[in-house]
């Protein structure tokens, strides 16, 4: 009797631990990849010897585990001159930051404006490398420098949009006068 209760147990333990093993969900143990975090409405300051030198705006941030955000409603970034006066903003439809990179990236509709110069920008996609302070992009751009209109794929610029170069430029348009030129 012992032995046919002890080979009872013995049986049913065996069938315990082989469906147990049989049973696991294998998408039960993948990485979640999302966001970590979420913050709304956010207002970050960057500032250098007590002097701002850069404001970041956004409605929605999404924090990654590395360290990457996303701004998937928008991002608005302000650059200041070294005595504190706004000389340029940069807006686009999408925004991110690469943390290892240390490199912002706009996507969709992407706006520059240096207001000290009065030059704008538009392209679909940019990046602003703060480590370098320059901002660059291999996309098309369209470059409005007062009434010239000047086209390319490919740019890079300082930081400010103050000194900037097209790479592969074609098709500029200069505005003419009544008087011709």
């Amino acid at each position: 009797m012992k032995n046919l209760l002890f080979s009872f147990i013995v049986v049913g333990m065996m069938v315990l631990v082989s469906s147990c093993r049989d049973d696991v969900d294998a998408s039960a143990l993948e990485v979640y990849d999302g966001p970590m975090n979420l913050a709304l409405n956010i207002h970050l300051k960057r500032s250098d010897s007590a002097m701002v030198r850069s404001e970041i705006r956004a409605p929605k941030q999404l924090e990654f585990a590395n360290g990457n955000l996303e701004f998937p409603e928008g991002i608005e970034i302000q650059i200041f001159e070294k005595d504190g006066q706004l000389s340029t903003t940069l807006r686009a439809d999408t925004g991110y930051f690469l943390s290892q990179e240390n490199i912002y990236k706009g996507e969709g509709d992407v706006q520059v404006h240096n207001l000290l110069k009065d030059q704008k920008l538009q392209s679909e996609e940019l990046f602003w490398d703060t480590r370098k302070k320059i901002i660059y992009t291999e996309k098309f751009v369209r470059v409005q420098n007062g009434g010239t209109f000047s086209y390319g794929s490919g740019f890079e610029a300082d930081e400010t949009f103050t000194n900037y170069s097209l790479k592969n430029p074609h098709d500029g348009q200069i505005p003419m006068s009544d008087d011709g030129l």
